[in-house]
């Protein structure tokens, strides 16, 4: 089943795709949450919501026609991987990492497919990521086993982990050059994890800019799989319905290119990603 979170009236509103269509679940199933983290949170069977609503006479909207806001509008976490194919650590001039370089981003940083990525006034070093995205469906228990891990996940979408580079490089964290407003693209369709083969492996994962193909890979080539990653975050906190963790991205990004490829106003930037769909975000200047 493919979900969406689209904005009416500037507000996030929770979505259930059906064809080229959109049913909004909270008017076609009566006492739904309309955010999606929210009905997470409640523990909402969505699927069976989402085939309710289908089945219902609630009116359809053109999928063509909206507007996105990130898909977890306000994810309670935000939990993103570095270096997580060999051939980007390599190309980075890093061997491949013993543990994940985990990093978060905040709210403020999400942005939804169709709206602008923002260059930053301060910096003309912004490179584009491809990712999976993960989202959690149900607490996951502390200390989980890898082997029973990928049960919490609810699905996936697709992410841009836009970076602000010199920003990432002015510290030994990446936290300040990932959370730049307007700089992680998120959307616009969820597909259950059902829907996919265990851990959303075997999925070809593409980035292009302005329609030339720039990363190309497959999310089989990922060093810590889904179930892995999920296992070595329970080790330390709980993951809770509606957090998002952002897998890493493949070769090929604009800083490891010579002469290097930054993003600047008036680019398209496209993320993706085999039976997901594809996130599509255009590049403007901030306005100061």
């Amino acid at each position: 089943m493919r979900f969406t979170t689209y904005l009416s009236n500037g507000k996030a509103r929770l979505g259930v795709i059906s064809g080229e269509h959109v049913v909004d679940l909270a008017n076609a199933v009566h006492g739904m949450p309309c955010d999606l983290r929210q009905a997470l949170e409640a523990g909402v069977d969505l699927r069976a919501a989402g085939q309710s609503a289908m089945d219902s006479q609630a009116p359809r909207m053109p999928l063509s026609g909206l507007s996105f806001a990130p898909l977890v509008p306000e994810p309670g976490k935000t939990i993103c991987l570095g270096l997580n194919y060999f051939d980007h650590a390599k190309e980075g001039g890093r061997d491949k990492p013993e543990y994940p370089w985990f990093f978060y981003r905040g709210k403020s940083s999400l942005v939804g497919h169709g709206q602008p990525g923002v260059l930053p006034s301060v910096s003309e070093k912004f490179d584009y990521e491809a990712e999976l995205a993960v989202v959690i469906g149900a607490r996951v228990p502390r200390h989980v086993k890898a082997e029973d891990a990928l049960q919490y996940v609810f699905g996936y979408t697709c992410f841009n982990d836009m970076s602000v580079r010199d920003y990432q490089k002015r510290t030994p964290q990446w936290t300040i050059g990932k959370n730049f407003d307007a700089t992680g693209g998120f959307g616009p369709v969820l597909v259950t994890a059902d829907e996919l083969e265990s851990g959303a492996t075997g999925l070809r994962i593409q980035s292009r800019l302005n329609g030339k193909v720039m990363q190309d890979a497959n999310t089989s080539d990922m060093i810590f799989s889904v179930a892995e990653t999920i296992a070595l975050l329970a080790d330390c906190m709980t993951l809770e319905p509606g957090d998002a963790i952002i897998m890493g991205t493949p070769a090929g990004v604009g800083q490891a290119r010579t002469p290097p490829v930054w993003m600047k106003a008036g680019d398209t930037v496209e993320i993706e990603i085999e039976r997901i769909g594809v996130l599509r975000n255009p590049i403007v200047a901030e306005v100061l």
